[in-house]
């Protein structure tokens, strides 16, 4: 099938700005010719679809995705069987929402892979997926990594059966061992399929807030080896300045969320690292707003390390690192969302301003790096370019190229005059085709409304003491329910 989109001004992610008076060509999925509509040799039996006034920039990608990020002892229970609906669905919201390409960076292998591939062979509508399956080093979503509450309450089958879902051979027990044991575990763990190796530098979470060094750095260093000789991208999870700068010195190719590095800031001389080299910056951000109304539900120690996260988005930018889009985007379930997890976190943020959302958290991204300083043309850039240039993908993806991969987000109105302007999608296209963005997702499952009451629960009346305080309650005033 051949398709020719007219009358649109041309952002290509080159260009330092739109190009007016272009057409393009797409034949087979590629394109193949970009030019003055007069100068273009058109067949016969091509669809011409006329975007006059519209902007058309390449598809959005995102560096870190958890499509399956509802990994709660409910949804894993409610669903299980069904792990890969509940990723097609996020694969669906994703490319409905300009993101054509996503990298899921933690999530179960298996699940992820199959849903790839059928995107892939055209079997599914998605946004095309890459994945990693576990993080290197850690355990699965019911261990003291994710949430620790599960064992005791779930069976130890269950516990044991979801984690070994997650963790295969990669988890913590990998940190006793030796550098080349770590590397042969890890060659074991790409054979299997994944496209891209994430490990651990930082812990995740914990009582130190992720300030523990997971692997050494001899244990980095064979990582990142094993990943390379197997032609892969690998990437790390940093929470530290000392684990951010370990990462770098291995070769990691990029680091995610790297201005997260708890109370302190990135020493300049990490910044000046970044910049100089060829490491991606993944960089998690919120808006000013968004750090004004998460300060009223969180602790000053935690309000002093969002403060300087803050300052490393700022600094990155001004240091000229290569930065990356992504925001650990996922769906939650909506009953979820109600519950006090949430609440009180970033993800509990106002829709306009939760960076986490997979449908709006990249359109936050944009808006509050914008307000940090990054020009209009590197907001772009952080979104399609860099992402595939760390991915190591940019001969096929990344800017719209003569013979790269027909992947493009066509706008309303000019991304480079404003970022909010990157929510007037007028049309998603991906591998030449145009994508049917009302039909999307095609079998809602977590983006489904709560399912309404039944007879029972218009009849149910709450104990007195289910979580309230009553008034003359001597355990209730005391605070000892």
């Amino acid at each position: 099938m051949s398709l020719l989109l007219t009358g649109a001004t041309v952002i290509d992610g080159v260009s330092d700005t739109g190009i007016t008076g272009r057409s393009i060509l797409i034949e087979n999925g590629r394109i193949v010719a970009i030019g003055r509509p007069d100068e273009l040799s058109v067949p016969s039996d091509t669809e011409t679809v006329d975007f006059s006034g519209k902007f058309i920039i390449p598809g959005l990608m995102n560096a870190n995705v958890h499509l399956l990020v509802n990994a709660l002892f409910e949804t894993l229970v409610r669903y299980e069987g069904r792990y890969e609906d509940l990723i097609a669905e996020a694969a669906q919201v994703a490319l409905k929402v300009g993101m054509t390409t996503v990298f899921d960076t933690w999530g179960p292998r298996r699940a992820l892979m199959s849903v790839r591939d059928r995107i892939d062979q055209g079997e599914l509508v998605g946004s095309r997926i890459r994945c990693a399956g576990n993080i290197i080093g850690f355990d699965g979503p019911f261990s003291g990594d994710f949430d620790s509450r599960i064992p005791g309450i779930g069976t130890s089958h269950f516990v044991d059966r979801i984690n070994a879902t997650w963790v295969e051979n990669t988890g913590r027990h990998l940190m006793w061992l030796t550098p080349e044991a770590v590397g042969e575990e890890v060659r074991k763990y790409i054979e299997l399929g994944i496209d891209f190796v994430k490990y651990a530098s930082n812990e995740h979470g914990g009582i130190s807030a992720g300030a523990f060094i997971q692997f050494s750095e001899r244990t980095q260093r064979a990582i990142v080896e094993e990943a390379h000789r197997a032609g892969l991208t690998v990437q790390s999870h940093t929470s530290s300045v000392e684990g951010l700068r370990m990462s770098i010195e291995a070769g990691c190719d990029l680091v995610q969320h790297c201005n997260m590095t708890g109370p302190v800031e990135i020493p300049r001389e990490t910044l000046e690292l970044l910049a100089q080299g060829d490491c991606g910056a993944v960089v998690f951000p919120l808006t000013d707003h968004g750090l004004s109304h998460l300060k009223e539900s969180i602790s000053d120690h935690e309000w002093t390390m969002w403060k300087a996260s803050d300052a490393n988005a700022r600094n990155l930018i001004d240091a000229g690192a290569m930065i990356l889009l992504a925001n650990d985007g996922g769906i939650f379930a909506p009953e979820v969302m109600q519950e006090p997890l949430i609440k009180g976190t970033w993800n509990g943020l106002p829709e306009e301003e939760a960076l986490g959302r997979l449908a709006t958290g990249h359109f936050v991204w944009l808006r509050a790096m914008e307000e940090k300083g990054m020009s209009p043309i590197d907001l772009l850039r952080a979104a399609t370019r860099n992402i595939a240039k760390a991915y190591r993908v940019d001969d096929d993806l990344g800017t719209l190229e003569v013979g790269k991969i027909a992947d493009m987000v066509v706008l309303d109105e000019d991304p480079l005059q404003g970022a909010k302007n990157y929510q007037s999608i007028h049309t998603v296209i991906k591998d030449g085709e145009l994508v049917n963005r009302d039909a999307l997702p095609e079998r809602p499952i977590l983006t489904a409304d709560l399912p309404a009451p039944v007879e029972e629960q218009a009849r149910y009346k709450r104990s007195l003491h289910h979580g309230e305080r009553l008034p003359g309650c001597p355990t209730c005033v005391s605070g000892t329910h």
